[in-house]
């Protein structure tokens, strides 16, 4: 990682997607970048750093944040940290009463436990001086009915409503509550991206999930968009300033 470079950034899911997106935007703009993974780093840059840990499990992702990423958050000298929870299981496209209870437990591992937790520590081990943005990348399904995305919808729903709560408890007054003077999360829909999960879910068949021609035809539509384009946008907001504790935005918009 670059030692000039005086922005730290992690974020998660950086071997594909929006995920390897952002992480490709930050090291240009000059930030150091520690991608989370389960898989091999995709990105050969002086200003990146691999970690490659899988989030279902969450004792290895606790013990690797405590041991490789506690020092780097406990430095007093950054001029801003950021942290982009972007990874997410796309399984479970299904009806809800055909969903496997273990399975379950899964999903919302990696899609809620996982980067609430990683928010929670940030948050903790960054110094209260240094300006914290956070941007948890969800989905229109984190506030609207869609049929067949009960679980990847209802992990996004309770990470937005985590993020919400976090800010609150970052302006709080009350004594000894965890405030941060300049800190801010987005709850950022990066609209429909062409990522490994609309592949994942038009590979199904109709006896599968039945509500695969949605992906189909947003693909069919051509209103699939590219990673590089979300990806500026939460680079920009990892980079604002005079920002509120909590806001919400759509790609575009």
């Amino acid at each position: 990682m670059s030692a000039t470079a005086r922005k730290l950034a992690i974020v998660t899911g950086t071997t594909s997607g929006v995920g390897e997106a952002v992480a490709a935007a930050l090291v240009e703009r000059g930030w150091n970048v520690l991608g989370v993974a389960r898989r091999e780093a995709t990105i050969d840059h002086t200003g990146y750093r691999h970690l490659r840990v899988d989030l279902s499990d969450l004792a290895s992702l606790t013990t690797a944040f405590e041991s490789d990423v506690a020092p780097s958050l406990l430095r007093g000298d950054w001029a801003r940290i950021g942290l982009v929870n972007n990874a997410a299981s796309p399984e479970l496209l299904l009806p809800i009463e055909r969903m496997d209870a273990s399975e379950l437990c899964t999903l919302f591992s990696i899609n809620t436990v996982a980067p609430m937790w990683c928010m929670g520590f940030v948050s903790r081990q960054a110094a209260k001086h240094v300006p914290l943005r956070v941007v948890n990348v969800s989905s229109a399904a984190a506030v609207r009915a869609f049929a067949g995305l009960g679980a990847y919808g209802s992990a996004k729903a309770a990470l937005r409503m985590a993020g919400m709560i976090l800010a609150e408890e970052w302006t709080s007054t009350v004594p000894h509550a965890p405030a941060r003077s300049d800190a801010a999360i987005m709850n950022y829909q990066p609209a429909a991206v062409d990522t490994p999960m609309q592949e994942t879910a038009r590979s199904k068949s109709p006896r599968e999930f039945p509500w695969v021609g949605m992906f189909t035809s947003m693909r069919d539509r051509g209103v699939l968009v590219q990673p590089r384009g979300p990806a500026a946008e939460i680079a920009d907001f990892l980079d604002a300033d005079n920002v509120p504790a909590f806001s919400e935005r759509r790609f575009g918009e």
